[in-house]
């Protein structure tokens, strides 16, 4: 368990961290371009959801938040998995729910800065290191779940063949 508290803790200081290098280096700049045509920092304050959705919304979505990272804990805590995949998308989640729930509680809108820009049409959102730990940790969970369920049809399946010669039968014992 201390592992996933350890990936707890280090997703939410990271995230803090890099927030408030974001206000320092950002806020009076508004935006640095790190790879031309690809990659900026851009200063945000974000007073909604996921990528700004529900701004006049916020206390309903910071309830079902805690409730889901409460809920995520005591599962962790409780009912753990026994793969370590599914507890690191389990732990990077709650991190960055976490994280963004500091900013909530603290400013009233959660600080962005990382500007994806080389698809302008396709991504055109700001986004920060709470929101990448929350879908990362999501990305692992779906892909733990699907190889979950193919090895338990895989398993299911090989349980329902018969076997093709049936021990101490004379089929076993061949006659050259």
């Amino acid at each position: 368990m201390l592992t996933w508290l350890l990936v707890i803790v280090a997703s939410v200081a990271v995230d803090q961290l890099t927030k408030r290098l974001a206000v320092a280096c950002l806020m009076e700049k508004g935006s640095v371009e790190v790879i031309p045509g690809v990659l900026r920092f851009t200063y945000v304050e974000n007073d909604g959801a996921a990528f700004g959705m529900l701004s006049e919304h916020r206390w309903i979505f910071m309830v079902i938040s805690t409730v889901a990272i409460v809920a995520m804990l005591v599962y962790l805590w409780k009912f753990r998995p026994d793969n370590s995949w599914a507890c690191t998308g389990i732990s990077l989640i709650i991190g960055g729910g976490i994280g963004n729930m500091i900013d909530r509680v603290y400013l009233d809108y959660v600080i962005d800065f990382i500007d994806f820009c080389a698809f302008p049409n396709l991504w055109m959102w700001v986004f920060n290191v709470a929101d990448a730990c929350v879908c990362v940790g999501a990305g692992i969970l779906c892909v733990w779940c699907v190889v979950s369920l193919i090895q338990e049809t895989r398993t299911a399946k090989k349980a329902k063949e018969p076997s093709d010669v049936k021990e101490g039968s004379d089929e076993t014992n061949e006659t050259i």
